[in-house]
This record gives structure tokens, sequence and C-alpha cells, in this order.
């Protein structure tokens, strides 16, 4: 009994060990591309795990050279105004679809959860003439049209935590005399926090990751963001896979950042709106 239980124990710590192998092996592989000259990422020297001769051309040239380090501005200022706007609109919305009785209110959140499934090809057209005719094009005006990836997601979440508060709580403040804003803001919000700022980091993410709108929306190089400036890294004839590689790793940097200084938060409010009490 005890060497079947030592053999399941050690086989699942190999499947976890080859787990996580396989998570971390494409980021390792990036970082070490980024040191590669352009010689020795293809040929006989592209499966050597250490350069031959390493270099930090790559990263001179996309931060000197190339403007990355603009791209990284853009995307930030993107990403946390449709952090804020989204969330401020999700968490009021999502409050009202919890709390209050209406007809159609699971068919409501079923269509919110279907938006979040659309594909962005669907949305680009009219989202790009509707800009061209208001001449919102190459502005960070492209926050807007983010919502249609964000907020739908960000809707979904925080009603799943805002149906773990007890109503009870509120009614006993209401019997206190408190006001409906004293009752959200000193009672409700603070008891949703650790979910508002689980959704807060996924629609950060979502929005600094975010390629197809604002390539379609802005074209000036000076409003890219970072995934778009990434993709310009090449030349008629061949992508610039070293330039790729260290611009990569400097823009994984803040979001990386961020998860490692929240994780826990993350990981509690995830499970907080997962678990009824």
């Amino acid at each position: 009994m005890k060497k079947t239980k030592l053999r399941t124990h050690w086989l699942g710590a190999a499947l976890i060990v080859v787990f996580l192998f396989g998570m971390i092996f494409p980021f390792f592989w990036i970082l070490i591309t980024s040191f590669k000259p352009d010689g020795e990422i293809f040929g006989d020297g592209a499966f050597r795990i250490f350069a031959q001769h390493p270099t930090l051309n790559a990263y001179y040239e996309v931060l000197f050279n190339k403007n990355i380090l603009t791209s990284v501005r853009n995307s930030l200022i993107v990403a946390t105004t449709t952090t804020v706007y989204i969330i401020v609109i999700a968490t009021f919305t999502a409050y009202a679809i919890s709390r209050f009785r209406f007809p159609g209110k699971n068919l409501l959140l079923g269509l919110i959860l279907a938006v979040s499934m659309f594909p962005q090809m669907i949305v680009v057209g009219p989202v790009y003439n509707m800009f061209l005719n208001l001449h919102l094009t190459n502005s960070f005006a492209v926050v807007l049209p983010y919502s249609t990836i964000t907020l739908p997601i960000a809707v979904w979440i925080l009603v799943t935590h805002f149906n773990q508060i007890p109503i009870a709580l509120e009614e006993s403040a209401k019997i206190d005399g408190a006001s409906p804003l004293q009752i959200l803001y000193k009672i409700v919000f603070p008891l949703a926090a650790p979910g508002v700022f689980t959704t807060a980091i996924i629609v950060f993410i979502a929005a600094w990751n975010e390629f197809l709108l604002t390539i379609t929306l802005n074209s000036d190089s000076a409003y890219h963001t970072v995934p778009v400036a990434i993709s310009f890294l090449r030349t008629q004839f061949q992508i610039l896979w070293s330039e790729v590689s260290a611009a990569t790793v400097i823009v994984t940097i803040p979001t990386l950042v961020i998860v490692l200084l929240f994780q826990k938060k993350i990981v509690s409010g995830l499970t907080s709106g997962g678990v009824k009490e």
C-alpha cells in the first residue's frame, strides 16, 4: 500500500515537472534567442542552447532604433485607461444584474457571454467605418472598442462574485439607516474587492495583448501598441527573429511583474467567486 502511494506521489510529481517544463520552455527559448546573432538562430546553431557569440545588439536595436519603449508607453496608456473605465462600468452593471430581479435576466447573462465569443473580425469592419467617419483613427480612442472584448467577460466574472455576498448584510445596513451609496461603498465593494481586483488584472492583460483592433484603427506607428510594434520587426524578405525575441522579453516584464506582485490576490479573487458559502 505504501509502495503504491509512493509511486503515485512520484508519478504526480513527474507529471507536474513535465507540465511546468512545457509551460516555461517557450519563454526560456525566447530569452536565449534574444542573445543570439542572426547567424546562430538558423542553421547548425539553431538548437544550441547558449549562443557561441552572445550579443546585445537586438536589445540595442529595439530600444534605440525601433523605439519599442514608445509602444510600451502606448500599451500602458491604452491598457490602464481600458481597465479603469471597464471596471467602473462592469462593477455597476454586474451589481445590478446580481441584485435586481427582472424578466430575461438569465437571457441577458447568456447574451453577455455570447458577445465575448464573437470573432473580432465581425466587429472590426463596422468599428473602422465609424472611427473613420468620426475622425478617430490614429488616436488613443481605440480604448473604446476594446470594451467589445473586455466588458462581457468582466461583467460575467463580477456577477459571480456579487452573488456570493449575502444580501442580508445589505438589508441590515439599510435597517441601520445606510443610504444605497453607503451600502455600495462601505459594504458591497470592500467584500467584492478580490473579485474586482482579479477582473482588473484580466482586463489589463487582455487590453495589453490586443492586436487586431489597434493595427486596423491606428496605422500611424506613433500609436502602435506592443503587439503591433513587434509584428513590424521585419524586412521585406525576412522576420528579424532576434529583435522579435528581445522585444518580447522587454514587453513581457510589466505583465510578469504585475502577476508576481499580486498573484495571491489574483488566486483569492478567482477562487472566492467559485465557492458558494
